[in-house]
């Protein structure tokens, strides 16, 4: 049997299994925001330090950073998706603006959730940060979408398929500490949902975005953290 029909194979067999497996804290108050009426539950202190290992989209040292834990079968995360990729495309033109994201699935409302994170970062071991966020785009797209589509959606982003199919094949060990990790970190922080983000401003105090904000009302979260609106 030919590599190309194997790869398909091999991802369907180890979606079954794993279908059923499951900046420091920044000083000071950011009264700014308090006025947008924006904010949310949790303790935003206890979000994990952006570091290189994070899939970033945008400036990695920009000054205005969105980390966002986020499911690849919520709506809600899908729509969020194409506004912080607006977002970064307006705003952060002049790598001023950035986006983290961290896998949050929600194995007990979507039985693919935990599947989806193991593919994304399966891509993104085998091909790098580009490739996890095509990839990412892909599965948005595609959703509902189910394991036995991952070899075509990562021949679409341009994964090599091979290695593709033997990291998801033993994803719970390749890349599940850090799914656990990053859904544990937004457990501490208070997330009970999807999207649940935090808005890093170099200097001040993360701050909560609970929910699926609209374009024009993040671009003027966003303007305000610049120091761009009045």
């Amino acid at each position: 049997m030919s590599p190309s029909r194997t790869v398909p194979v091999a991802i369907v067999v180890a979606g079954l299994i794993v279908a059923w497996a499951l900046y420091s804290a920044m000083d000071g108050p950011w009264p700014p925001f308090t006025l947008l009426g924006g904010g949310g539950q949790g303790n935003p202190s206890l979000v994990r330090p952006v570091g290189p290992s994070d899939h970033i989209l945008g400036n990695p040292t920009a000054p205005v950073i969105i980390v966002e834990y986020c499911d690849f079968d919520s709506e809600f995360c899908k729509g969020f998706a194409a506004t912080l990729h607006e977002i970064v495309a307006t705003e952060g033109a002049g790598g001023e603006v950035a986006v983290v994201y961290r896998a949050f699935p929600l194995s007990q409302k979507h039985l693919n959730a935990l599947s989806h994170a193991y593919a994304a970062e399966c891509a993104a071991q085998v091909a790098g940060n580009d490739a996890f966020w095509r990839f990412a785009d892909e599965l948005y797209a595609a959703q509902p979408a189910f394991p036995s589509r991952y070899g075509e959606l990562a021949k679409a982003a341009g994964i090599p398929g091979d290695a593709f199919a033997s990291c998801y094949a033993d994803a719970a060990t390749q890349v599940g500490a850090r799914i656990k990790e990053d859904s544990q970190n937004a457990l501490d922080i208070g997330a009970t949902g999807t999207p649940y983000s935090l808005l890093l401003v170099r200097g001040k105090a993360p701050v909560v975005l609970d929910g699926a904000y609209t374009y024009d009302a993040l671009k003027q979260i966003v303007e305000q953290a610049l120091g761009k609106a009045p």
